[in-house]
């Protein structure tokens, strides 16, 4: 099956907290960055997650936000520290690739944002990705 989703990152699944409808999956990524998914308890189950497993973190590029630096004060558990490899501008918004330990992120912002946050090629950044965001695929 071929996905439309861009953002595929390697990861192994390091511990799964679930409650009675959703559960969290925290995953370390194959370049050692830890992201936490929330998804629901019953997925867990039909993809038999579980420590140890191999998985893919999929991630919508518009679900992934840019910032300069890293941001405190903020829900946002996901914030994987990159580097800007590509800004693709058109009329209203850019694709701006970013590359990070282990892989790489696309991010679907604003032509404003990227002219506001100055990115261009080897700008350093931090993505920004909500723990609902992230969705687990059996490797």
């Amino acid at each position: 099956m071929g996905l439309s989703i861009r953002n595929q990152i390697p990861g192994t699944v390091t511990s799964v907290t679930s409650g009675e409808a959703m559960a969290t999956v925290k995953v370390r990524l194959d370049g050692g960055q830890d992201i936490t998914a929330a998804i629901t308890a019953e997925a867990v189950k039909e993809l038999g997650l579980a420590e140890g497993s191999a998985v893919r973190a999929l991630v919508k590029s518009t679900e992934v936000a840019l910032a300069t630096g890293p941001v405190e004060g903020l829900s946002i558990r996901n914030q994987i520290p990159g580097t800007v490899s590509d800004v693709a501008a058109g009329g209203a918004m850019a694709s701006v690739k970013v590359d990070v330990e282990g892989g790489g992120l696309t991010a679907a912002i604003t032509k404003d944002a990227v002219a506001d946050l100055g990115l261009a090629s080897g700008s350093s950044v931090v993505a920004l990705i909500k723990s609902t965001e992230i969705s687990l695929a059996n490797v």
